[in-house]
């Protein structure tokens, strides 16, 4: 085959691959297949619940599962309004929390979500929990953590199919499963999220918590709090975060669209929280 003939082939994958982010519509190239990528990620996540000191009752469970389904709920009535609710069948929701004092929390592919008992410190109140859930769930929403997980296998394996990659490099493929979950300070790998995902991530995390019920207006402040949490050393949670300073002018500006949201795509009553 000629170099030219290959690179047709390529450039039609590629096509072939691309997907349009939920709410934003930007264009992401994802190349595992998400029944895939979400098998592995379960069984990561079993793991890493397994490994780590999980909460299975009190006040922060109580509190993180509820916001947690307050937040499902706004995902179903969105997806349901736009008629894109098949896009949820591979999701298998969980909101569990690390007793952990790391200032974190992520969800990787599929709906399964940790919440570090650390940040709870930093969020304070429930809003500003919605706020940090709303975002982490709109990385899984956004296909952020297949994109991520494509660039590594090529870039640092070499690789352009996770069976393939699983199969020769598995210690490996693991921890860029991990690290696209932003789960990566756990297992040595750095792969963060662009500044373009965590953006998206904070615009995303708006609408939905708008529509949960929530109040937008502590997204602003609980970054700011986030951002001061570490002294002289912001958390490594935000190491490719925006800049404080714009992030707080962008999310306060979003705030209108995000009522609007709220406004349009109302969450039953019988599923808001209590």
């Amino acid at each position: 085959m000629t170099r030219k003939f290959l690179l047709g082939i390529a450039v039609l994958l590629m096509l072939a691959a691309c997907n349009k982010t939920v709410f934003t519509g930007r264009k992401s190239l994802n190349l595992i297949p998400t029944s895939t990528l979400n098998q592995t990620s379960f069984a990561e996540y079993r793991t890493f619940i397994s490994q780590n000191k999980t909460l299975s009752s009190g006040k922060e469970v109580d509190l993180v599962r509820r916001v947690g389904n307050d937040l499902k709920a706004a995902v179903d009535v969105y997806y349901r309004s736009k008629k894109i609710q098949d896009e949820l069948k591979g999701f298998a929701w969980e909101f569990n929390v690390v007793d952990d004092p790391t200032v974190n929390a992520f969800c990787m592919p599929g709906g399964k979500v940790v919440v570090y008992t650390g940040i709870l410190k930093v969020t304070q109140n429930e809003d500003a929990l919605a706020v940090v859930m709303g975002h982490e769930i709109a990385h899984a929403l956004a296909n952020h953590g297949n994109e991520r997980m494509s660039q590594g296998l090529v870039a640092q394996l070499g690789l352009s199919s996770l069976d393939l990659a699983l199969s020769q490099k598995p210690s490996q493929t693991r921890n860029l499963l991990m690290a696209a979950a932003g789960a990566g300070a756990q297992v040595g790998v750095l792969l963060p999220f662009s500044r373009k995902h965590e953006s998206e991530a904070d615009e995303i995390g708006l609408y939905l918590m708008a529509m949960a019920g929530y109040n937008p207006n502590e997204a602003a402040p609980f970054w700011q709090r986030m951002s001061s949490s570490g002294g002289g050393r912001p958390p490594e949670f935000l190491s490719t975060h925006p800049d404080p300073a714009k992030r707080s002018q962008t999310l306060k500006e979003l705030i209108p669209k995000a009522q609007a949201y709220a406004r349009k795509y109302p969450v039953p009553a019988s599923s808001k929280r209590k």
